[in-house]
């Protein structure tokens, strides 16, 4: 009880994360090496149009308490329910690109919000 009061609201998060990962079946982020087959869940912590080599993609960063990973859909501007804030599941071969781990047109299941 004492380690809740002490933890930053960051942690409590993260720690939140991890156990939904772990019910889910999922595997950690920090886990994933290059060219492995995965599925993995947490929150989307930004979404942003970036256009790679004239096509429009849109890119997520996914954050699941332990490391952070992209996913991107390329030739798509916006796709509804991809949002801040939201938690997915998502499947798919990482990749890695300038150092970072990313998930290239995932299959992606999104979670329900609050109440939904």
């Amino acid at each position: 009880m004492l380690d809740r009061l002490s933890s930053s609201q960051e942690d409590l998060e993260s720690e939140e994360l991890r156990e939904d990962a772990a019910t889910a079946g999922c595997v950690r982020i920090g886990d994933c090496r290059d060219r492995q087959i995965v599925t993995v869940t947490g929150t989307l912590r930004t979404v942003t149009l970036r256009p790679r080599a004239g096509v429009p993609a849109l890119e997520a960063e996914l954050f699941d308490g332990s490391a952070a990973l992209d996913v991107v859909w390329l030739g798509r501007r916006s796709i509804v329910g991809i949002e801040p804030g939201r938690r997915l599941i998502a499947s798919g071969r990482i990749s890695m690109s300038r150092g970072r781990r990313v998930l290239f047109n995932p299959k992606y299941e999104l979670r329900p919000l609050g109440r939904e």
